[in-house]
């Protein structure tokens, strides 16, 4: 029987949302005490909106120091998580940088600029002593030259939001996200009705990523869906893993694919 996973990954880690997190982070501790190990895959944004640099907030830098020793990953999620580019030009711009999300940092930029950003992230990390495997741009939303700049860089993976890819060469391992968009009631009502249908249709998958946001803590709706969710999988057998543990040790051989393809 193939082995099931799922990883829960909590985006836009920085000191103004932590606190938004906090109790769910807890309350995933205390269900861990009676159903097993659930580490946390968390995306940190190095200096969120501007508003205050990871690295001068020592409250943020404790939790995150211990839940590295707890066996957690830290992943690098964009710098600011916030989009400085021009105002869009064309519709299909307008969507994805106006309707689809405000936040798409690295959807425009040119190479030397997302290089730029990934190694100012890279220092933030290295100055808070974390190590930086993978990198998760804001929205999922990648430039051809982010992409370039990735792979001239020592990141191990980054994904959309249906699959992971490792770096350098970008080759896709299928594992499907559920996500929510809570921003209001209308977005919570269709997001619990999709969620539904995702949890039947990535039922086999073998790694099933739970990208939650700080918003979904803010609504009882939402943080109850995420909570249940976890102890349904839990229990349902599903291992919780980090996603850099699966890539490591759990995800498909790629090379082996290659040869039997080859063969």
């Amino acid at each position: 029987m193939v082995e099931r996973h799922f990883s829960l990954v909590l985006h836009d880690i920085a000191p103004e949302t932590w606190p938004d997190y906090q109790g769910f982070v807890e309350a995933i501790d205390r269900l861990s005490e009676r159903l097993g190990p659930i580490p946390i895959t968390w995306l940190v944004v190095p200096d969120f909106h501007g508003r205050g640099a990871c690295r001068y907030s020592d409250e943020l830098r404790r939790v995150l120091d211990s839940r590295l020793a707890r066996g957690d990953e830290l992943v690098l999620h964009g710098y600011f998580h916030r989009d400085d580019a021009p105002r869009p030009r064309t519709l299909h711009d307008f969507y994805m940088r106006r309707i689809y999300t405000w936040e798409g940092e690295f959807y425009t930029l040119d190479q030397a600029t997302a290089g730029a950003l990934l190694d100012d992230g890279m220092a933030q990390f290295d100055a808070c002593g974390w190590p930086h495997g993978g990198f998760v741009a804001p929205a999922w939303l990648m430039s051809q030259g982010t992409r370039v700049a990735l792979r001239q860089r020592p990141f191990t993976y980054t994904s959309d939001p249906q699959q992971l890819y490792r770096l350098p060469g970008f080759e896709p391992i299928k594992a499907p996200s559920i996500v929510w968009s809570a921003r209001s009631a209308w977005r919570r009502g269709m997001s619990r009705v999709v969620s539904a249908v995702q949890q039947r249709r990535f039922k086999q998958a073998a790694l099933l990523r739970l990208a939650l946001h700080p918003v979904d803590m803010r609504y009882r709706v939402s943080y109850d869906y995420w909570y249940r969710l976890v102890e349904q999988l839990m229990g349902e057998g599903r291992q919780a893993v980090t996603k850099q543990h699966w890539l490591d040790h759990h995800a498909p051989d790629l090379a082996m694919r290659k040869d039997r393809s080859a063969a």
